[in-house]
């Protein structure tokens, strides 16, 4: 067992297409519950080279974990 403290809560909110997406990942890779994943592809989000961080003005509802998702202006992925 690891001394490791997660301290911080983070709750966010997905589409069910972006969390269908996240638990495809999870099974295929073998990772042990959601938020291990979740940690995972945010770390290897971060690592990428090239990363954009958020500019100055731009909303959450701009950004998806599914790449060119879109909202319908309720929040909610369009569906294309």
């Amino acid at each position: 067992m690891t001394d490791l403290m997660r301290e911080q809560r983070l709750q966010i909110m997905l589409t069910q297409e972006e969390l269908a997406a996240i638990d495809d990942w999870r099974f295929e890779c073998r990772m042990p519950t959601r938020a291990a994943a979740v940690r995972e592809l945010l770390k290897r989000g971060l690592a990428a080279e090239g990363f954009n961080s958020a500019g100055a003005g731009e909303r959450s509802q701009d950004f998806g974990v599914l790449a060119g998702s879109e909202t319908d202006g309720s929040g909610s992925a369009a569906l294309s």
